[in-house]
């Protein structure tokens, strides 16, 4: 029972168990900000220019019958097809890829590449030992270079 204890503790102490945790942390508290902005910034907006449709209340009622909104019909024991959920969380979803995406890129831009390493060396064309890049004669087979 304490080696398994052991490899558990050695598995959970483990830097990408640790890294995942921290992921899994961060990612959820990243969520919230991004529906919150998609939700409660963009989504107006686009209701705004769609000439204040709501897409959650477009359906069919299977009984033949119209309902103003989605919640009467279903208040009235009705089946229905809710296209219009479908819609708005299809338009949701896709908001949010492209706000993800844009932060991304956002964030990519802000990491700078590590510059390149100087070459300090240069292969020697007839022995293929490493010599100094400026040399002029290899040290190991006295080549002219």
């Amino acid at each position: 029972m304490a080696k398994i204890v052991n490899e558990f503790k050695t598995f959970i102490m483990r830097g990408n168990v640790m890294d995942m945790a921290v992921g899994v942390i961060i990612g959820s508290a990243f969520t919230s900000i991004v529906n919150s902005l998609v939700n409660d910034i963009i989504m107006p907006v686009i209701t705004l220019i769609t000439g204040r449709i709501n897409f959650s209340d477009l359906m069919i009622s299977l009984d033949g019958n119209t309902y103003p909104t989605l919640d009467a019909a279903q208040q009235a024991g009705t089946s229905v097809i809710a296209y219009g959920n479908f819609i708005q969380l299809v338009v949701q979803f896709l908001l949010t890829a492209f706000v993800i995406f844009m932060v991304i890129k956002g964030i990519n831009k802000l990491h700078k590449p590590a510059p390149a390493p100087e070459v300090t060396v240069k292969t020697c064309p007839y022995c293929k030992s490493e010599i100094h890049k400026d040399a002029v004669k290899c040290p190991h087979c006295a080549s002219e270079l």
